[in-house]
């Protein structure tokens, strides 16, 4: 049985979790954390971490960037390996997880999703071969009207992941309606769109001399996020200090 206390438990990806907890014979949530008491839980919730006391086997994450300093020093006090799922961290934040996982197990992913994961490999292998024949590469994803961050850390994962495979820099361009040029081939466009209730669109485009190919991934239900960050923290209790990724745990 692995034990965890749910961080950002009110929210709706909270919700989510618990849901897919309540399924899973080897999974108990035993405390939530969060800036809103709920006292609708089957489990004690904190607004104040000190109060929570409870041991456990992991953190799972799915809160907000402003919530994650701390969490972070609650995660290293206690010694308690941490699923971070929360998207958007500045890069003092990121420069602070890195340190924090010289001291704790933290597996962190902006996406939790198995098919992401699987496209993340895809599209950083189709980057090798299609970007040194000239293909232009442009990441797009849409999201519902109630995200906070743009682009999503998803976009940012894969652009990343493409960035890595690559033999040269390219930059990442947000916006082109302030320049009058044509476009480079040192860059990777990233593309936010928000509306309505999608849960979660990305697609690659590898555009090159006429032919077009789209690697897209479409989310239905946040459940996908959630079974995800289940066996991340199966996967993460007991673990050593270190940074982890889901790309640990699919294999």
């Amino acid at each position: 049985m692995t034990r965890i206390i749910l961080h950002g438990c009110s929210g709706h990806m909270g919700h989510v979790v618990a849901e897919i907890a309540a399924q899973d014979p080897d999974l108990s949530i035993v405390a939530g954390l969060d800036a809103v008491d709920d006292d609708t839980r089957p489990f004690p919730v904190y607004i104040d971490k000190k109060d929570c006391t409870e041991e456990a086997d992991a953190v799972v994450d799915f809160s907000t960037a402003k919530a994650v300093d701390s969490l972070l020093d609650y995660c290293v006090e206690r010694k308690l390996p941490l699923v971070l799922c929360t998207t958007g961290l500045t890069e003092e934040q990121l420069a602070k997880v890195r340190e924090a996982s010289g001291e704790i197990a933290i597996l962190r992913s902006a996406n939790m999703s198995l098919g992401i994961n699987t496209i993340l490999k895809l599209t950083a292998e189709a980057a090798k071969v299609l970007y040194p024949a000239g293909f232009d590469i442009e990441v797009e994803e849409m999201h519902h009207r109630r995200k906070l961050d743009a682009p999503s850390g998803t976009a940012l994962l894969l652009a990343d992941g493409i960035r890595g495979a690559l033999d040269e820099e390219v930059d990442y361009v947000y916006d082109r309606s302030a320049r009058s040029m044509a476009r480079p081939k040192a860059e990777i466009g990233i593309s936010s769109l928000r509306g309505g209730t999608v849960v979660g669109e990305h697609e690659v485009v590898f555009a090159g001399q006429d032919e077009v190919i789209r690697i897209s991934h479409s989310a239905f239900s946040r459940a996908i996020f959630a079974k995800g960050a289940a066996a991340a923290a199966k996967f993460l209790a007991g673990k050593p200090a270190g940074l982890y990724t889901m790309s640990d745990v699919i294999g």
